[in-house]
C-alpha cells in the first residue's frame, strides 16, 4: 500500500509539473482564449478542455520538428491532432503567437500557410491551396485577422491586417488591410480605411451583395417615377 501511495504521489507530482509547463510555455494562447471565448472560466478548464489550444500544442512540436527535417514524425502527430480533435494543421504551416481556434472541427491548414499575430479562427474555415502547384500555394494570414465559421481562404494570397472575413466566405483573391469580406466568391467591403473592430460580432457585418440590390431597388424606383 505505501508503494502504491508513493507511485500516486509521483505520478501526480508529474503531471502538475508537466500542466505547469504547458501553462507556461502557451501562456499567451491562453490568456487570448479568455479574451476571445466567454465561456472560458478557468486556467485549468481552458488548459484541459480546449481543442483549439490542443491542436496548437500538436502543431507546435510536430512544426519544431517538420524544421530539423525529422522524416514521418511530425506528419504523424498532426493525424494524431486530427484524430482527437478534428482540426488538421500541417507541420509545415507557420503559426505566430496569441492564435486561438474556437470551436474548431473541421478547421484545416495547409502546409504553406502563414499565420501572424493575434488570429481568430472559428470551426470549418480552410486555409488551403488550389490545384497541384508546388512552392507557396497557402494563403499568408496578417496579425489580428477574424476567419468565421466555414468560411474558405484558398490559394497563395494574403490577408491584410485587422481584416474580418465573413461566415461561409470564399476568397480567392488578395484582401487589403482592414476590410470586411463577405459572399461566394468574397467581396470586399471596407469601412472607411480604419481598423475593423468587430470583435465577436458575426451580425453587424455589412454584406456587399445586399447592398448592391438595395442601391437597383433604389435605381428602380427612380426610373419608374
Amino acid at each position: 500500500m505505501p508503494i502504491c501511495m508513493s507511485a500516486l504521489a509521483i505520478l501526480i507530482i508529474a503531471a502538475t509539473i508537466f500542466l505547469a509547463a504547458i501553462a507556461f510555455i502557451f501562456r499567451k494562447e491562453i490568456m487570448a482564449t479568455f479574451g476571445r471565448d466567454p465561456a472560458a472560466t478557468s486556467f485549468l478548464e481552458v488548459l484541459l478542455t480546449y481543442s483549439g489550444l490542443h491542436a496548437l500544442i500538436f502543431h507546435r512540436v510536430s512544426h519544431a520538428l517538420y524544421k530539423i527535417g525529422v522524416p514521418l514524425i511530425p506528419r504523424s502527430i498532426s493525424q494524431l491532432c486530427r484524430f482527437f480533435t478534428g482540426i488538421e494543421i500541417h507541420p509545415g504551416a507557420r503559426i505566430g503567437e496569441e492564435f486561438f481556434i474556437d470551436h474548431g472541427m473541421g478547421v484545416v491548414i495547409g502546409e504553406t500557410t502563414i499565420i501572424g499575430n493575434n488570429c481568430l479562427l472559428y470551426q470549418g474555415v480552410t486555409l488551403g491551396g488550389t490545384g497541384k502547384i508546388h512552392g507557396k500555394r497557402h494563403p499568408t494570414i496578417g496579425n489580428n485577422v477574424v476567419i468565421g465559421t466555414g468560411a474558405k481562404v484558398l490559394g497563395n494570397i494574403a490577408i491584410g491586417d485587422n481584416s474580418y472575413i465573413g461566415a461561409n466566405a470564399v476568397v480567392i483573391t488578395d484582401v487589403p488591410p482592414n476590410s470586411t469580406v463577405v459572399g461566394v466568391p468574397g467581396r470586399i467591403t471596407k469601412q472607411d480605411g480604419k481598423k475593423i473592430d468587430l470583435g465577436l460580432d458575426h451580425v453587424h457585418v455589412l454584406d456587399p451583395i445586399l447592398q448592391e440590390l438595395d442601391e437597383l431597388k433604389e435605381r428602380i424606383k427612380k426610373l419608374e417615377r
